[in-house]
């Protein structure tokens, strides 16, 4: 019995890999096959990448070397963004952000029309706001700008929409306390 990963016993892997291996060879792409796998599973379309790639890197485990046997799966290598292709991308989403371009649309043209490499930029952009907001944040004001980050302002958003709903409870009890002090005091008249 292979040991789990991400929850996975040897017959889901076995599973998802023959899923992997017969989407990709009828066209489908791996995002669409993690989506509809995890749809299927009851999996989040993450937990589903995760997985497969940690499966593929099991390369000195017999058991997965025999479930992927044949089957041509392979992860490409990742290459990390260097500290300077970091700068740079952020001084080109900041400067579309000056000329009102969306992030994505900076991206886009920072990338050449690359996808692949505007989706690992899109993916390093997300992850620097969410990991290193005050590198964004540094960035922005050195080139004259402010930068939100949006998942402090959606977090912020949260906090404050969860204090109105408290207050809004308040103000209910408060009233029906009121409304019942006003009836008591009615009758004793």
């Amino acid at each position: 019995m292979m040991n789990k990963i991400n929850g996975y016993t040897e017959e889901e892997a076995i599973g998802l890999i023959e899923y992997i291996y017969t989407g990709k060879n009828a066209g489908k792409t791996l995002s669409y096959l993690f989506e509809t796998y995890g749809k299927e599973h009851s999996r989040a379309k993450g937990s589903v990448r995760n997985y497969y790639y940690a499966f593929l890197k099991r390369q000195d485990d017999a058991r997965v070397r025999r479930i992927l046997e044949g089957k041509g799966l392979s992860a490409g290598v990742i290459k990390p963004f260097t500290e300077k292709e970091t700068d740079e991308l952020l001084e080109k989403v900041i400067d579309g952000k000056k000329r009102g371009l969306s992030v994505r649309r900076s991206i886009m043209e920072a990338s050449g029309g690359d996808e692949k490499l505007m989706l690992r930029m899109q993916n390093k952009y997300r992850n620097l706001l969410k990991k290193q907001p005050e590198r964004v944040e540094k960035a922005a004001n050195a080139a004259g700008m402010s930068a939100v980050n949006p998942f402090l302002q959606r977090r912020l958003e949260r906090e404050i929409d969860a204090l109105y709903a408290r207050i809004a409870e308040d103000l209910k009890q408060e009233n029906a306390r009121l409304r019942a002090e006003i009836e008591r005091l009615k009758r004793e008249k």
